[in-house]
């Protein structure tokens, strides 16, 4: 099993800017597509942004030009930096990767707990 471990939520004012970061405890021997996605009270999950192994990235229309999704291969590790935070963006941020503990586990997808934006006006 993978267990993510997410950081860097909290509460800013609009216009102000967070960075989420999200890691896998343990050991990892095949991490591919990394994202994240957000759900707000009420509302279905959505994707925000994604990242592959090799680096490309996509993104919501609703982030773009606002976010930014990056990785670091040597730790395993996956950020989003926001930036100019709107009020709509209140939600829980939850990390996604696809990935496999060891050799003799096939590649499945992982959920982090999520970790809470909220953004005021």
């Amino acid at each position: 099993q993978v267990q993510l471990v997410e950081s860097g939520g909290g509460l800013v004012q609009a216009g102000g800017s967070l960075r989420l970061s999200c890691a896998p405890s343990g050991s990892i021997f095949r991490l591919n597509t990394m994202a994240w996605y957000r759900q707000a009270p009420g509302k279905q999950r959505e994707l925000v942004a994604t990242v592959t192994s090799g680096g490309t990235t996509n993104y919501a229309d609703f982030v773009k030009g606002r976010f930014t999704i990056s990785r670091d291969n040597a730790k395993n590790t996956v950020s989003l930096q926001m930036g100019s935070l709107k009020p709509e963006d209140t939600a829980a941020y939850l990390c996604y990767v696809e990935a496999a503990p060891t050799r003799w586990y096939p590649v499945k997808g992982y959920w982090g707990q999520g970790t809470q934006v909220t953004v005021s006006s």
